[in-house]
């Protein structure tokens, strides 16, 4: 199921409210998350989910942003707010290859095709066709003892994925 934000709160809470969550599984992508949690609560523990990120991921750039995120908001990141982290970070990773000159438009694309900076969801790379070439984890909600809800890695479902049409596409770089 994909139905981010409040068509994915909705959906989950007729899903439970049609007794389905006992006998049909659920299995969402950008459905649950930490948006959606404080309003879908129980409804969403036990449900199933893939992302190529999540907040527990033990990687060094993840651990210190999920950390000032907590600090300044007093609440876990979602992944809109580590996909946004690591477009600036992607950004400004190009702007130092040229010295902050940005007329060099080329050297900027190169730059940034190489995603050479500290990405919150570990190393990854562009494909021919300029989507990544990166993880996918499987991610469970839990009830944390303080009562509040969240969500764990449970293994990595895919490795350096590649999308299926790559070879397909006709884009040189």
């Amino acid at each position: 199921m994909f139905y981010p934000g409040a068509a994915g709160v909705q959906f989950l809470t007729q899903y439970g409210q049609a007794g389905l969550k006992d006998h049909i599984p659920l299995y969402t992508v950008f459905t649950i998350d930490e948006t959606t949690l404080p309003l879908q609560k129980d409804l969403a523990v036990g449900v199933p989910g893939a992302q190529e990120w999540v907040n527990d991921l033990p990687v060094a750039a993840n651990v210190k942003f999920v950390a000032s995120y907590r600090a300044k908001y007093h609440r876990p990141p979602s992944f809109y707010g580590a996909q946004a982290y690591d477009a600036a970070g992607l950004i400004n990773s190009a702007v130092e290859a040229v010295d902050g000159d940005l007329t060099k438009k080329e050297a900027i694309r190169d730059a940034m095709r190489k995603a050479n900076y500290a990405s919150v969801r570990g190393s990854y790379r562009y494909g021919n066709n300029h989507f990544p070439i990166e993880s996918f984890y499987l991610q469970e909600t839990i009830k944390q003892p303080d009562g509040s809800y969240g969500l764990r890695t449970v293994a990595t479902i895919l490795k350096d994925s590649q999308d299926s049409f790559h070879d397909k596409c006709p884009m040189k770089w």
